[in-house]
């Protein structure tokens, strides 16, 4: 995950768009480190949960996107949070945000209401979600922001970390594999820093 002013997610809001995998695990990964997660979405729309994520609502994403390839909506409905159509999340306040959905899916006005509304940080998850002009603007205003090149890092990070396990014959606990994975970011960030200031 990204660092943020203050080094640490706790305490933060994140806005999430998608709702598929790679979605599922930014919620999951956000609430881990103490955040709290306020939006999902699909093509439909998106949710907004004032109350934020809990495991329990997670849960029920999970099944709802994975098992009964249900819409977003649903989830509104179960625990009475707000449904908007046709639109994507980033209208919403927040410290945080990880599109990771589709690409091309956050633009220069999507950037301009997130930087009007404080973001600090953006993560993407998808490929290229946000396009040129939005990045622009994000640079231009010192917000942090990870491309995808650079957080989809660590999915293929793991993969590899996968196969070494199976190729060694071992079993790693999610923590040491977490503790790799969190290794192995930190030195791709530490390569960004040095080699993008050329």
């Amino acid at each position: 995950m990204l660092a943020t002013k203050g080094d640490s997610l706790s305490g933060k809001t994140v806005v999430v768009s998608g709702s598929g995998n790679v979605a599922q695990y930014a919620i999951e990964k956000a609430l881990h480190l103490g955040a709290k997660v306020v939006t999902a979405s699909d093509s439909s729309g998106y949710i907004y949960d004032e109350a934020g994520f809990t495991q329990e609502k997670l849960d029920y994403l999970k099944d709802l996107k994975n098992n009964q390839r249900g819409r977003i909506n649903l989830y509104a409905e179960k625990f009475g949070a707000k449904f908007i159509p046709n639109k994507t999340p980033w209208e919403v306040k927040c410290d945080i945000a990880l599109p990771c959905a589709v690409q091309n899916e956050l633009h220069a006005e999507d950037a301009k209401m997130l930087i009007a509304n404080g973001v600090i940080a953006v993560g993407e998850g998808a490929n290229m979600p946000t396009t040129p002009e939005a990045i622009d603007l994000f640079h231009d205003a010192k917000i942090l922001f990870s491309p995808g090149k650079a957080s989809n890092a660590g999915g293929v990070a793991t993969s590899g970390l996968e196969m070494s396990q199976n190729s060694m014959r071992l079993s790693w606990t999610s923590e040491e594999v977490d503790q790799k994975l969190q290794d192995i970011m930190k030195h791709i960030h530490a390569q960004c820093v040095q080699y993008g200031q050329e």
